[in-house]
């Protein structure tokens, strides 16, 4: 049986102390969809249509901007999870404009 091959465009782990990528918490981007995948034996995934998203933003916590991380907070139309966080990941800034960029594309199909 062929498994489904997924194209990631971004891929990250929540990082922890001293950001280093020490969590069971992994977040994918597709062009489409933004994914949350927490656990290690019961594995728990929360998928989120990118069109959805109606606002975003940076938090930039003194302790995470020393090890170059950041937290992107994003507000959903989504009954499930209204406030997506993005914790504590590398290169905030460079994420969030990945993010932006197929937000709008989605928005715009």
């Amino acid at each position: 049986m062929k498994k489904d091959v997924i194209n990631y465009i971004w891929t990250d782990k929540k990082r922890t102390i001293f950001g280093l990528p020490i969590s069971f918490t992994r977040y994918f981007l597709t062009e489409d969809k933004f994914i949350t995948r927490k656990g290690f034996l019961s594995i728990e995934e929360d998928e989120l249509d990118l069109y959805r998203v109606i606002d975003k933003k940076l938090v930039l916590p003194f302790g995470q901007r020393m090890f170059g991380c950041g937290t992107i907070v994003m507000n959903v139309k989504d009954v499930d999870t209204p406030i997506k966080e993005v914790k504590s990941i590398k290169a905030p800034r460079d994420v969030l404009a990945q993010l932006d960029k197929y937000i709008n594309i989605n928005r715009d199909r």
